[in-house]
């Protein structure tokens, strides 16, 4: 009898792994290693319980929890019974966590109660009104959200205590979860992931559980086995550390080390200790790694491979130095974004240097893609810039309750929108050159301008605010923002930075502010962001 099977839905994953590399070390974080065999228990205790909290499927559950071996439980666990997982983004503060929990329509959200100099908890008692007493959440302005569950060394008033949820996991029986699990279909929502918008908020993109596939085949590509080892830096949040460290390890066989944050020090440390062999990032983490790997040498000879995006000709000194520093490493890059995951187009381990560095690869499976004239929607010649647009069977099933966002973000033959601009060569492969949309990219985060804009609004001493980028060496881009002030205001620099400190991200706040008496308008009455571009890389380019 042949007994061969493929995990069809995210929920398998733990079982999947354990049944073909069970006795393998699977996770490692911290002082804290795991077997595949023992990940998947903890990941059907965490179901469990979650169970027994009441999370029902087609319940929407928000993590907002940093990098740990938790966090892969619970994810797994959350999808494992039915109900759909919402990232929060860690560096989100009150004004963000406000907005993601309404939107996303969360049942549940778990968090820290402090991690590190964050006090999670304090921030979700200023957005949700908790209970004095028991665990259920009635807030009618959050009429969706049931109870707040913490990940802490105690419990506290008003919240469910994670530890205490996990005893009564027993409650449910094995069978009970197993008959949940049946009920889950391949093509059921099991994921929303937030990414910036054009609208000034963030839109939830959903996504099911074929992003098994695309994560198999990647990982068949780059022959990625149980010999290798992933670091896993990126936040587990986005689609990058989820997609690449997180689910990679369930499919390939893979072991993935974890950690908190990204440290260049500790990743190289981590490098030579466990002999990790694939690492990924952006051109900010290259530069850290090359620069603590150049100040103080570690052995980094297992460094086989590993994802770094390419683009911009500002970061083509970057990928060659990491090429030279981080040797042996032969990174490749490619596209991909939240809406249509990874492996858009990717290079091959055997392509040469300068297409691996500069370059972003050719079509990878499952996608379509096309340059076109973002003005008349011609589909332009090889060699010609123009909007990448894409389509195939990992995109996006939408954005959630944005139905008037998702239809306007794909053209009128079905083909999703980027607004990044790009060139397909002659030979067949991409070039991704910068973005159409007005976003940011601050280390490797996007930043809707119109958000901070937003924000700023709110401050009583401003009347108007532009937010722009600027060229940093570090970041890659860092925001500017261009303030005109109310009538008789009288507000400083820092009174308009410490405004954004606690209600946004800390990526999301302006770097610098410039204050103007009005700003340089277009015929049509929009301020002219071009100028104001150019003005923030001449005052604060070379800082």
């Amino acid at each position: 009898m042949n007994s061969y099977w493929e995990p069809e839905r995210l929920g398998d994953l733990g079982a999947y792994a354990a049944e073909h590399w069970g006795g393998r070390e699977a996770l490692v974080f911290e002082d804290r290693r795991y077997t595949f065999a023992q990940v998947a228990e903890r990941i059907d205790e965490a179901a469990r319980a979650l169970m027994a909290e009441g999370v029902q499927a087609g319940d929407h559950v928000a993590l907002w929890l940093n990098n740990r071996d938790d966090w892969v439980f619970l994810a797994i666990a959350v999808v494992k019974i039915g109900a759909v997982l919402v990232p929060i983004n860690t560096r989100f503060r009150t004004h963000d966590l406000d907005y993601v929990l309404r939107q996303s329509d969360s049942g549940y959200l778990i968090t820290h109660d402090t991690c590190g100099p964050i006090d999670y908890l304090s921030m979700v008692r200023e957005v949700v009104s908790l209970p004095s007493a028991g665990g259920t959440v009635d807030d009618p302005s959050f009429p969706m959200l049931r109870k707040v569950i913490i990940l802490g060394q105690q419990p506290y008033a008003g919240t469910v205590d994670w530890q205490a949820a996990l005893a009564r996991s027993a409650e449910v029986q094995p069978a009970d979860l197993a008959a949940r699990t049946a009920m889950v279909q391949p093509d059921d929502p099991a994921l929303i992931m937030y990414t910036s918008g054009t609208t000034g908020f963030p839109k939830g993109a959903m996504h099911c559980h074929n992003l098994i596939r695309n994560v198999a085949e990647r990982g068949f590509r780059f022959n990625i086995t149980p010999r290798d080892v992933i670091l896993g830096y990126l936040p587990l949040f986005h689609t990058f550390g989820f997609s690449e460290a997180m689910l990679m390890p369930f499919v390939t066989g893979a072991k993935h080390v974890v950690t908190e944050t990204f440290d260049p020090n500790e990743s190289l440390d981590l490098i030579q200790r466990e002999g990790v062999s694939v690492i990924h990032g952006f051109d900010a983490h290259v530069k850290a790694l090359c620069e603590a790997q150049e100040a103080n040498p570690r052995n980094v000879s297992t460094l086989r491979t590993g994802i770094f995006g390419a683009g911009p000709l500002s970061t083509k000194p970057i990928m060659y130095r990491g090429a030279k520093t981080l040797a042996p490493i032969r990174s490749i890059s490619g596209f991909g974004m939240t809406e249509t995951w990874i492996g858009v187009a990717m290079n091959g381990l055997d392509d040469p240097p300068e297409e691996r560095l500069e370059g972003n690869g050719t079509v990878g499976l499952g996608y379509e893609f096309r340059v076109a004239d973002p003005e008349t929607a011609a589909v332009t010649p090889y060699g010609q810039e123009g909007e990448l647009q894409v389509r195939g069977r990992y995109l996006m099933q939408g954005y959630y309750k944005k139905p008037e966002e998702t239809a306007a973000s794909y053209t009128p033959d079905g083909w999703f929108k980027t607004g990044d601009a790009a060139v397909h060569r002659p030979d067949g492969s991409l070039h991704f050159l910068g973005r159409y949309k007005d976003m940011l990219k601050v280390g490797g985060e996007n930043v809707d301008p119109m958000e901070v804009e937003g924000l700023l609004r709110e401050h009583d001493g401003v009347h108007e605010a532009a937010v722009v980028g600027c060229p940093d060496e570090k970041l890659a881009e860092v925001a500017v923002a261009y303030v005109q002030k109310a009538p008789d205001a009288a507000i400083s620099e820092d009174d308009v930075i410490g405004f954004c400190r606690g209600k946004v991200a800390s990526f999301k706040i302006p770097r610098h502010v410039v204050f103007v008496d009005e700003f340089p308008m277009t015929a049509s009455g929009k301020i002219r962001k071009v100028e104001l571009r150019a003005d923030a890389a001449e005052r604060f380019g070379d800082a």
